[in-house]
């Protein structure tokens, strides 16, 4: 003897959703009650009155009973749902923060992204006249050098990192053709200076190694979960280095620059540690404590000649030999 089938269990709507629907229904004046709506979201009658309650006294929403007509309403005229109370403002730096990130468009992040800038612009009471298509086309962000990076392998890192799994990397050094293999545990993805570095624990060289994920060329899981040191902080390692590589030196960093790129240097902060020594001549002395020189390097030969290493005199010579190989290559 077969067993009747039962009756599907109706898949209750999120209680967020559902006071929305309320809401709605409490604007459209057609004085809504528990057992009409409960048939309309097919939910209990009990989860209506919930929601009546908590729209009542938690949202502070001015709702009442009228008897003569068996159903709820709005005593006083209410221009928005309650779902987010922000500003003009806070949207504005919002959008502004989204459209930084539109290098990143592709990404298992993109569409969450945008479908929260938009439930924000929607849950804006009436008075906040914002149209978020008028600020696209007159706020944006360029870079020169756009970094290359694989959508794949990205979101292979972001969820690793985020979920302490443990991964196995073929991945190319700089200078080098052939990648090698290389078994870590991701503990932090870092944007700086508009690109990606993963910062995790190399297993074979028993330290913390930072990882440029263009140059990762293949990446799996190995399995293993990993529990993340508590010691581990990402401004801690960064504190003395000029970019995202940290060394173990201490260095006392002194550049000179002349009149015509002092005021694109007065304009940033260019380290924690900086001081500014004004000059007579409108040029400027930087000074800054940190913990390895090659990447102040490269950045003082990108400014043509318009800045001079002064000290340490390691940093003074390796510029010396820089410059060279440089006109060496050019003869």
């Amino acid at each position: 003897m077969s067993k009747a089938k039962q009756a599907p269990v109706p898949l209750s709507r999120p209680p967020l959703e559902r006071m929305l629907r309320i809401h709605q229904e409490l604007k459209s004046g057609k004085y809504p009650n528990a057992s009409s709506l409960a048939r309309k979201m097919e939910v209990s009658t009990k989860t209506i009155h919930r929601d009546f309650d908590f729209m009542r006294d938690r949202m502070e929403l001015p709702i009442e009973y009228d008897s003569s007509k068996f159903g709820y309403y709005y005593y006083q005229d209410v221009q928005a749902f309650p779902t987010m109370q922000i500003t003009e403002g806070e949207l504005i730096a919002v959008l502004i923060a989204e459209k930084a990130m539109e290098q990143y468009r592709g990404t298992n992040f993109e569409k969450p992204l945008l479908s929260a800038f938009r439930k924000m612009e929607a849950s804006l009471p009436d008075t906040i006249s914002l149209n978020l298509s008028d600020w696209e086309q007159t706020i944006s962000f360029r870079t020169t050098a756009e970094p290359i990076i694989d959508l794949e392998t990205f979101d292979l890192l972001a969820k690793a990192t985020a979920q302490h799994k443990q991964l196995q990397l073929q991945y190319r050094k700089p200078g080098k053709r052939k990648a090698e293999q290389r078994i870590v545990d991701p503990y932090h993805l870092a944007n700086i200076n508009s690109e990606w570095f993963l910062f995790a624990y190399d297993h074979d060289r028993d330290d913390i190694r930072t990882f440029v994920p263009a140059r990762i060329q293949s990446v799996q899981a190995t399995g293993t979960k990993f529990t993340a040191p508590k010691r581990f902080s990402l401004e801690q390692r960064l504190r003395d280095s000029f970019g995202v590589h940290s060394g173990k030196g201490e260095y006392k960093v002194k550049i000179r620059f002349d009149s015509g790129v002092a005021d694109y240097i007065r304009e940033k902060r260019w380290h924690p540690s900086q001081e500014v020594k004004e000059l007579k001549d409108g040029g400027l002395e930087l000074r800054l404590k940190l913990s390895s020189l090659n990447e102040v390097q490269r950045w003082i030969m990108t400014w043509a000649g318009k800045a001079e290493a002064l000290e340490p005199k390691e940093l003074v010579e390796a510029i010396k030999s820089a410059a060279s190989q440089l006109l060496e290559n050019h003869a």
